[in-house]
């Protein structure tokens, strides 16, 4: 995959199937998309172009409040579009004159005259342009006018959910680690270092490593306790991971994400880690006593262990 961080350096040649968007998450619904758009590229003898934005637009007209954490980080979505097979990524910086260009203009401007585009595909919820007020009949109105064809593809549905980054983002948010990987079609993940803690996990008995998250726009699952695949070093680990404030012990209220690791006794201050996430097991809880917590946490191990019994 080719991958372009401005239009300066790319050039149109042949065909280009297009689609547009900020793809966070790069889900099951966006893949059916990114299929559409190989299948059709591969059939016109063409290239399969992804058009996003970095950084993400809400970011940037709303900085203040934008209120929106992401999905993935750069690298993690330029990975992900690579396994779909899509030819050639333009990483386009989002800005406010951007934002300001009429719809006519975005497709006369963009979408023919900077890719060179010839098929046009977008989720049954885009817009684009000033105000977002272009949508797919006035896609289809542009075409005659400069030569491309427009498609819209329907939303994909599991388990009754409509797929979408919003529902992603709320059932993460909620703690539903399980159902945000049914929606993105694998497991949603964390990377980090491990960084220096107080040391209170080995002084009760559960050493645990405390991961500092690499990108401060990643979205952190709910607080609680949850089943995790731990990648450390070249292997991976089962582990037990508490997202929040350690109400028992905690004193100066700062959300933190530690994770113990059943089995590992090496040093690993300072390692990049890997977590994804398999199943969250309970709420935080604030208990009566540090007997009562370290309790807790062996049931917790226990419950861990189970369901890797099931989920190799």
């Amino acid at each position: 995959m080719l991958v372009y961080n401005s239009f300066e350096h790319y050039k149109a040649s042949g065909p280009a199937v297009v689609t547009i968007g900020t793809f966070d998450g790069v889900h099951l619904g966006h893949r059916a998309l990114l299929k559409r758009v190989s299948d059709l590229a591969a059939r016109q003898g063409g290239k399969s172009v992804v058009l996003t934005f970095d950084p993400h637009p809400r970011m940037v007209l709303h900085p203040d409040d934008h209120g929106i954490k992401l999905l993935n980080t750069r690298a993690e979505k330029e990975e992900l579009l690579r396994h779909c097979g899509i030819d050639v990524l333009l990483r386009v910086p989002f800005s406010e004159a951007f934002s300001r260009m009429s719809p006519a203009e975005y497709v006369r401007d963009i979408i023919v005259n900077q890719i060179g585009t010839t098929t046009l595909v977008v989720g049954f919820d885009h817009r684009f342009g000033r105000n977002r007020e272009g949508d797919i009949r006035l896609l289809h109105e542009l075409s005659g006018l400069y030569g491309y064809t427009g498609e819209e593809i329907p939303p994909e549905m599991v388990a009754s959910h409509k797929i979408s980054s919003t529902k992603i983002r709320q059932a993460l948010s909620a703690g539903e680690v399980d159902l945000a990987g049914q929606l993105l079609g694998y497991r949603y993940g964390l990377t980090g270092t491990v960084v220096s803690g107080d040391g209170r996990g080995r002084s009760i008995g559960y050493p645990t490593a405390n991961l500092g998250i690499d990108d401060r726009d990643k979205l952190v699952p709910g607080r609680g306790v949850y089943a995790v695949w731990v990648h450390a070093g070249a292997a991976w680990h089962h582990g037990v991971m508490n997202i929040g404030i350690r109400p028992t012990v905690g004193q100066d209220l700062k959300e933190s994400l530690e994770v113990h690791i059943p089995g590992l006794d090496r040093d690993i201050y300072g390692q990049n880690l890997r977590v994804t996430f398999a199943v969250k097991i309970r709420d935080e809880h604030k208990f009566g006593s540090i007997d009562a917590l370290r309790l807790r946490i062996a049931e917790d191990i226990k419950t861990a262990h189970a369901y890797f019994q099931t989920h190799p």
